[in-house]
């Protein structure tokens, strides 16, 4: 029983190590540490059942990302939304769940994880319904709210359910491989579901979530075990206060800024805000003992590396498909099918390579995957920095194949440092914070790059707006360049080192 103990709260190496260098020590103490977090064993059959499951999830909070892109031009027509309400639109979505991640990944981990996924299936379900029937654009927005509640506690704590049921660090990489190309099926299927946009109209895009949620709800009572930690963290009303006073304010500044002037008191009152809020909260959670944010964590070069790679790739993702929409459909004059169906390259490059970065980062370890994500970010906006209304069609399909093999390779190593290395009873905060740097980032990308476009210049969104995107696309590029130098200087021996020795206190603390 000793020896099954050790086996079943095995750690997994630090990103860009391979299996067999993993610390002994490290992995000795960590298995002493979570003695009774990790439910018995479950057939490879049972286990893949669980991952589809658990990949279910994935797919309703992304579809429901890249669907609502499609879809805005419509909102646009028929709520009569300017640019900014366009971007609360997205944002109000990304915002609340990127201040709700960490709480629902710490709150699985005490009350259990099946419960808390299911109530986020039920809820988010219940969002997609009302933003169906919403009848102005503030219930939309309020709607998109209670949506990003329930989509809160799924990814992080559908991760941290693959976490428990796959033990073997290989078993593990490759499932965040298929986790991540869910992204890429997200992707595909929401170019697909515009025609929804062209026939019946943009509220039947939320529609589609409704039979997926109820499903899900159902096979997760049957089939996934129930798991917890050993030991519950607790609460942390102050750090969750500080997360979300200083993404509201930061977004809000960023969104409001270009129409109401940079230097006017409230923008300026919103960007000190913020200030003040994040320097608070990592003062205040570096002295509690069980804190909301685990800034121990980040003591892991690659942890650390990982969470901003996630902020700037799922930036330029949010930025790049707020933009494209808007350009294909407004300037272009494209249906919303055919607008949608530019983006297949993409979200096919992201199927086929997020599988294949997660045996590479499994074997070879993340630099490869990490380089090459950035590489193909940084060029992709390039190809577009002279974008108007008669770039041809070769140069738009180079653009989102770039971003989706980019995005594609990206994946994988971000989740996978998540989790990796860590004690298996805070894996749902390890991995909501991971989560929680792509919902910053998307929501980031899409406020920089709707302020840098400016309110003005897009007011009709007429032939102009494409000569507006061109910072934009600027500023995507300068996001790949910073994972490309992440990429290399996280996955080194030097930063490997750091993510053992982290490992090792963490086990001991």
């Amino acid at each position: 029983m000793f020896t099954r103990l050790i086996l079943t709260n095995r750690i997994a190496p630090p990103l860009g190590a391979s299996p067999g260098r993993t610390s002994r020590l490290s992995a000795f103490l960590v298995g002493m540490a979570t003695a009774t977090a990790t439910p018995p064993a479950l057939s490879r059959r049972r286990r893949l059942l669980v991952l589809a499951i658990c990949c279910s999830s994935l797919l309703l909070v992304s579809l429901d990302t890249t669907i609502v892109n499609v879809a805005l031009p419509s909102i646009h027509r028929d709520l009569h939304a300017s640019l900014s309400e366009l971007q609360w639109t997205l944002d109000a979505y990304t915002l609340v769940i990127a201040a709700l991640l960490m709480l629902a990944g710490s709150t699985a981990d005490r009350v259990g994880r099946r419960r808390v996924f299911q109530v986020g299936l039920v809820v988010f379900t219940a969002g997609s319904a009302l933003c169906a029937v919403a009848p102005s654009l503030g219930f939309l927005v309020g709607a998109r709210v209670l949506q990003a509640v329930g989509a809160s506690m799924l990814n992080p704590v559908a991760m941290s359910i693959i976490r428990n049921v796959f033990e073997d660090p290989r078993e593990r990489a490759q499932a965040v491989g298929l986790w991540g190309a869910v992204v890429g099926i997200a992707t595909a299927l929401g170019p697909v579901l515009g025609v929804l946009v062209d026939g019946p109209g943009w509220r039947y895009v939320f529609l589609v979530n409704v039979p997926i949620g109820l499903i899900a709800v159902v096979l997760t009572r049957l089939y996934v075990p129930e798991s917890r930690a050993p030991r519950a963290r607790r609460l942390d009303p102050v750090g969750q206060v500080l997360v979300i006073v200083w993404l509201a304010s930061l977004v809000y500044a960023i969104i409001e800024g270009g129409k109401r002037g940079w230097t006017s008191p409230e923008i300026v009152a919103c960007f000190a805000v913020a200030l003040v809020s994040f320097a608070g909260l990592i003062a205040y959670e570096l002295r509690r003992r069980e804190p909301l944010v685990e800034i121990r964590f980040f003591r892991s070069v690659p942890f650390s590396g990982a969470s901003a790679i996630a902020v700037c790739a799922f930036a330029a993702m949010g930025g790049a498909l707020f933009l494209g929409t808007l350009y294909l459909q407004s300037v272009r004059g494209f249906s919303a099918l055919h607008a949608g169906l530019y983006s297949l390259p993409m979200a096919l490059m992201m199927l086929i390579l997020a599988p294949l970065s997660g045996r590479i980062v499994g074997t070879r370890g993340s630099r490869w995957p990490l380089v090459l994500a950035g590489s193909f970010l940084t060029a992709a906006p390039l190809l577009l920095l002279r974008l108007d209304v008669r770039t041809s069609t070769t140069v738009l399909i180079a653009a989102y194949l770039l971003t989706g093999a980019g995005i594609g390779l990206v994946n994988p190593p971000i989740t996978t440092t998540a989790i990796s290395g860590m004690p298996a009873d805070q894996a749902g905060v390890a991995a909501a914070i991971a989560s929680t740097s792509r919902q910053v980032g998307f929501a980031l990308g899409v406020a920089v790059v709707g302020a840098l476009t400016g309110a003005g210049a897009v007011r009709h969104f007429g032939p102009s707006f494409a000569t507006a995107t061109h910072p934009g696309w600027a500023f995507i590029s300068g996001l790949g360049v910073v994972i490309l130098v992440l990429g290399a200087v996280t996955s080194s021996r030097w930063a490997l080192g750091t993510a053992r020795r982290t490992a090792a206190r963490l086990a001991l603390e």
